[in-house]
């Protein structure tokens, strides 16, 4: 799951392959595309299925989360303000 993870000045960037319009939210680790796939149930439109996926890491984590690379892309980078790679990996791995 590192691979998918990678170390900031002040944070951490994952990278994310989602899925809308899923029958349920699910995160897993994608080890052949070194990516962490996310299922979310929320559809693309509108923004609904970026919102759920910040939403989603927010929680888990415990940080602010945001989006800073593949808005309207299914492949995205999310930025984990003042975490470390261990944390993450601990708490996606939970």
């Amino acid at each position: 799951m590192k691979d998918a993870i990678k170390a900031g000045s002040d944070g951490v960037y994952i990278l994310i392959d989602v899925t809308p319009g899923s029958s349920r939210s699910r995160i897993e680790y994608n080890e052949w595309r070194k990516i962490i796939s996310v299922k979310v149930r929320s559809p693309p439109k509108g923004g609904k299925a970026n919102s759920e996926l910040v939403e989603l890491f927010r929680k888990i984590l415990g940080r602010k989360v945001e989006i800073v690379k593949g808005q309207t892309s299914s492949q995205k980078v999310l930025f984990v303000q003042g975490a470390t790679v261990e944390e993450v990996v601990e708490r996606l791995s939970a």
